[in-house]
């Protein structure tokens, strides 16, 4: 059995648009090897158009951050370490949160134009597992923190393929609440 300082767990915090419009957002809890501990999601969030209006390009990162990300880490009975994401507008949530939270990079193609007003799109970056992670620049000791953990996660995790676990467990969520 691993030491309390030897435990790492990851948190995968994700969102998905909703047919419609709105979204449903889950989060995976998982020891450093990616054994999942618990899963917790939302339930939809659909603004309305005057929400729309009133809170403009803000909108995005208001609702995947604050509301989504704030929701499923409150509510989490399994507490991670590290919070990782792949949205840029998802690092809304670190100034909410007394965890670390970073951007998982993936690929170029999916990567938002540097000029893209969904939030922060990360302070440093930093290598781990096979992935490069980008923090919220405002909370520079997060990279730090990682950094002295990252003895912690094999090098060759893909810290992108939890996430695709999440996006399948909503999409199956959501059939069983539509059915």
């Amino acid at each position: 059995m691993a030491k309390a300082d030897e435990t790492l767990t990851l948190g995968f915090l994700t969102a998905v648009d909703l047919p419609g419009g709105g979204h449903v957002g889950g989060l995976l809890m998982t020891d450093r090897l990616g054994r999942p501990l618990e899963f917790q999601c939302t339930t939809p969030v659909r603004p309305d158009r005057t929400q729309q209006i009133l809170y403009g390009p803000t909108l995005v990162p208001y609702l995947l951050g604050e509301v989504i990300g704030g929701t499923l880490v409150k509510k989490a009975g399994v507490k991670p370490n590290l919070i990782l994401c792949e949205s840029p507008a998802m690092l809304s949530l670190r100034p909410h949160v007394d965890r670390p939270v970073a951007r998982v990079e993936g690929d170029e193609k999916d990567a938002p134009p540097a000029s893209h007003n969904a939030g922060p799109s990360g302070g440093s970056a930093l290598s781990l597992g096979c992935r490069t992670l980008h923090f919220h620049p405002a909370h520079g000791g997060d990279r730090e923190f990682v950094s002295e953990r990252r003895d912690r996660i094999p090098e060759h995790a893909d810290l992108s393929e939890p996430f695709e676990r999440v996006r399948e467990a909503l999409s199956e969520t959501c059939k069983s609440v539509a059915a």
